[in-house]
C-alpha cells in the first residue's frame, strides 16, 4: 500500500486526503492546530459560535458539480442543512434602509424603485447576471486516469456558458469599484460594495450576484466548524489518521522516501502533499528557499487579500434587526501576509505553485489556482488526488 502524508487539515488538504484514502493510499494528515479547517474555521465562546470562514458556500445547491464534491467528502450532510439568507445584505444609514435581495429580478425592482435614475444601470447589471446563469465550476477528470465514477461535461452544457465566456474579458479588465461607479445613488453604490472588495475585478462581483440569483451561495448550519469536522470524520472513518498539534517544519527527499520533519521526529512516505500555504512553504519547508522559475514568480506576482474578523456576542433580542449587518475591519491569520486567499485584481493573474512539483512532492490549495475561496480549495484538493492516482498507477 502506498503511503501519503498531507501537510495541513484545511479544506483542500482534507479533500485530497479523503479521495486519496478512498483510492487506496494509507494517508496521514499533519495539522499544527488542535482541529480541522485551516483558515476556514469557526469557534465557540460562552455559548456563541463565531464564524471566521464561510460567508456563503458556492456549491451548496444540489445539482451543481461542486455540490457533489461537498457530499463526496461529507462536508454537507444531514447535520448541517443549508440556510439561504434573503436579503443578502441590508444597508442602514439613518432612516434609510435598503435591501439587496438574492433574486436579480427583485433586486432590479427594489433598487430601481429606490433610485429611478439608476434604472438603466440596473438593467445592464441584471443582464450581466443573466449571462452567468448557466456558468458553474466544472469538476472534470484528469485525462488518462482510471476513474470509478467518471464525470461528464457535455457540449450543450459548455455552450450554455457562452454568454459568460464572452463577457468575462470585459469584467476582468475593470475593478468592481469602477463597475459600481456607474450607479448614481450613493446608497446603491455602498450596498453593492458590500458584496465583494471594490479593488478586485468586476467578474467576482457579477459571479457572486449570479450565484445568489441561481439559488446557490447558502450558509451550512454550524458553519465552518461543523463542515470541516464532517470532513475530518469522513476521513478517519475511511481509516485515515490526523495528527493534531503536529506542525511540519521541513520536507526532505531521502532514499527511504519523502520525509516530513516534525518536532517529534520525521515521517517517511511515498508522497507528500503540501496543503499549507505554498507561498510560505517555498521559503520554509525545504533545505533552501526554492528558486525555481515558478517560485520566483510566486514571490513577485502574488497579490494577497487580508482581513481581520471581529465577532461580538450580544445577549439581547435582535429579532427586529436584519440578519446580516457588516462592519468592514481586518483579520490576521497564520498564512503569508495574513491572507486568506489570493486577490484577483483587474487583468492580474497571480503566479501559482504547480500541483506536481517533483516525483513524490505535490502542492494543493489556494496558491495552486486563482483566485481562492472554498471552491478552489475543494477543486484543487480533488485534482491533486487524481494526479497522485495517475502518478502511482491507481484507480481514482
Amino acid at each position: 500500500m502506498k503511503t501519503l502524508t498531507v501537510i495541513g487539515a484545511g479544506i483542500s488538504g482534507l479533500t485530497c486526503a479523503i479521495y486519496a484514502q478512498r483510492a487506496g493510499f494509507k494517508t496521514t494528515i499533519l495539522e499544527k492546530a488542535g482541529g480541522p479547517g485551516g483558515v476556514s474555521t469557526s469557534w465557540k465562546r460562552k455559548g456563541y459560535t463565531f464564524e471566521g470562514g464561510i460567508h456563503w458556500l458556492i456549491g451548496s445547491r444540489p445539482g451543481l458539480p461542486l455540490h457533489d464534491v461537498w457530499t463526496d467528502t461529507g462536508a454537507l450532510g444531514t447535520n448541517n442543512p443549508v440556510f439561504y439568507k434573503d436579503p443578502v445584505y441590508t444597508l442602514i444609514d439613518g432612516d434609510t434602509v435598503l435591501e439587496l435581495p438574492r433574486s436579480a429580478k427583485k433586486m432590479q425592482k427594489v433598487l430601481g424603485t429606490f433610485s429611478p435614475r439608476d434604472k438603466a444601470a440596473l438593467a445592464v447589471l441584471r443582464f450581466h447576471i443573466w449571462c452567468f446563469t448557466f456558468f458553474h465550476t466544472p469538476i472534470l477528470d484528469l485525462g488518462g486516469l482510471k476513474v470509478r465514477h467518471p464525470r461528464r461535461f457535455s457540449l450543450p452544457e459548455f455552450l450554455k456558458m457562452g454568454p459568460a465566456v464572452l463577457l468575462t474579458p470585459y469584467l476582468m479588465s475593470i475593478s468592481a469599484g469602477r463597475y459600481i461607479k456607474r450607479f448614481r445613488n450613493p446608497h446603491v453604490r455602498r450596498l453593492l460594495e458590500t458584496v465583494v472588495d471594490p479593488k478586485i475585478n468586476a467578474l467576482s462581483l457579477i459571479y457572486t450576484l449570479s450565484t445568489f440569483d441561481d439559488g446557490d451561495g447558502g450558509y451550512p448550519e454550524g458553519g465552518s466548524l461543523r463542515m470541516s469536522r464532517n470532513m475530518a470524520d469522513t476521513f478517519t472513518a475511511l481509516g485515515g489518521q490526523i495528527r493534531y498539534h503536529t506542525p511540519a517544519i521541513g520536507v526532505r527527499e531521502t532514499p527511504e522516501g519523502i520525509c516530513v520533519l516534525t518536532e517529534n521526529g520525521s515521517i517517511a512516505s511515498d508522497a507528500v502533499v503540501i496543503s499549507s500555504d505554498a507561498r510560505t512553504a517555498i521559503d520554509k519547508l525545504f533545505p533552501e528557499p526554492l528558486e525555481t522559475r515558478w517560485a520566483r514568480r510566486l514571490r513577485s506576482k502574488l497579490r494577497t487579500a487580508q482581513c481581520m474578523f471581529v465577532a461580538i456576542g450580544v445577549r439581547a433580542d435582535l429579532s427586529g434587526f436584519p440578519r446580516c449587518m457588516q462592519i468592514v475591519l481586518e483579520r490576521y491569520c497564520d498564512t503569508f501576509e495574513g491572507s486568506y486567499m489570493s486577490e484577483w485584481m483587474p487583468w492580474h493573474f497571480n503566479a501559482n505553485a504547480p500541483i506536481r512539483f517533483r516525483p513524490g512532492i505535490f502542492f494543493t490549495g489556494q496558491r495552486t489556482a486563482f483566485s481562492g475561496g472554498l471552491p478552489v480549495a475543494a477543486e484543487t484538493g480533488r485534482r491533486t488526488a487524481q494526479i497522485l492516482c495517475k502518478s502511482f498507477g491507481m484507480v481514482f
